[in-house]
């Protein structure tokens, strides 16, 4: 099983790279997280349904056929560490990749979001998109390593 972060935004500060991918290369071999950035449309005369829609085809291009859809949303159900490594055992029952879907500054487009498998709520807090690929990193990695009973997660 692929872990994938699919995510509207190329540019991120160097800080948010670099703890993005001090948590990614944690993960065996077997459960590798990859990230794919999208290129956010360029604000201007269009209507943020416009610019979502554009991104959102960039995003599809962007994954594999056939995956397990994670939205990310502030709205969604409370879930705690244990809860997400529960979800880790549906996922690779399953057998297919996930790819968690983190949109751009107006969001993810509506189109996109009813194709969702489901969705994940990282926060009551809107964050800034660096440390959102930070934070869902370090959560996936801190529910992979409860799973498995390494270590890192203390209760």
């Amino acid at each position: 099983m692929r872990l994938m972060i699919a995510a509207v935004g190329q540019r991120q500060p160097a800080w948010a790279d670099a703890a993005y991918e001090d948590f990614a290369k944690r993960f065996p071999p077997d459960m590798r997280l990859e990230l794919k950035a999208v290129k956010a449309e360029p604000r201007g005369s269009r209507t943020a349904e416009q610019l979502m829609a554009a991104e959102a085809q960039r995003l599809e291009a962007a994954i594999p056929k056939g995956a397990r859809r994670v939205l990310l949303d502030e709205r969604a159900t409370r879930m705690t560490t244990a809860d997400l490594a529960k979800r880790f055992e549906f996922w690779l029952s399953d057998g297919r990749d996930v790819v968690f879907f983190i949109g751009g500054p107006d969001g993810l487009d509506p189109q996109l979001k009813a194709t969702a498998d489901e969705s994940l709520r990282l926060s009551d807090l809107t964050l800034p998109h660096a440390f959102v690929r930070v934070l869902l990193a370090e959560a996936l990695y801190r529910a992979w390593s409860l799973r498995n009973g390494h270590p890192y997660h203390r209760e």
